[in-house]
């Protein structure tokens, strides 16, 4: 087994990486390419995208400490995530990875999304009654601070990243 050494730049945080850039692969039968019918990228992207969605359910839970909130960005934050060169595969997964997100952020009981409605529908389904209508009202309101506050919290962070010198 043989040891490589490399150089690598340490960013602010104390991270390091190293990534393999396009078009410098010096073996190039390193790299395997795959083609698939149609029935059977079907079935392979189906397992990608529940793969993609159980991490993110398991990942779920670090937004809630102090690292986790700092991390949530916003439009710009984004944007960050394409390549700022044209790339199909990583505009396509990207796209992918972001309707996941929201499919699974539309499903959370948050009383102006998807998931609030179904509560309220539970509720009606288990008392045999509809939720009163002003109950209905203030739970919008409170979804809807909720989402905006959200919202302006995301931004925000892209906003002091960004005059903090991180993007």
């Amino acid at each position: 087994m043989d040891t490589l050494s490399l150089d690598s730049a340490v960013d602010k945080e104390g991270k390091i990486g190293f990534e393999v850039a396009m078009g410098s692969i010096e073996d190039s039968s390193a790299i395997e390419s795959k083609s698939y019918s149609f029935f059977e990228s079907v079935s392979r992207g189906s397992a990608y995208g529940i793969n993609t969605l159980t991490d993110y359910i398991a990942q779920f839970k670090f937004i809630f400490t102090k690292k986790g909130a700092g991390s949530i960005g916003g439009f710009a934050a984004i944007g960050n995530m394409f390549p700022p060169a044209w790339d199909w595969q990583a505009f396509w997964l990207n796209t992918a990875l972001l309707s996941i997100i929201l499919a699974f952020m539309n499903i959370l009981p948050i009383p102006a999304l998807d998931g609030g409605h179904v509560v309220f529908l539970i509720y009606e389904m288990i008392t045999g009654k509809e939720a009163p209508q002003r109950v209905l009202e203030i739970a919008q309101y409170v979804g809807i601070f909720l989402l905006l506050g959200l919202m302006i919290y995301a931004n925000g962070n892209d906003l002091i990243r960004w005059l903090n010198g991180a993007f």
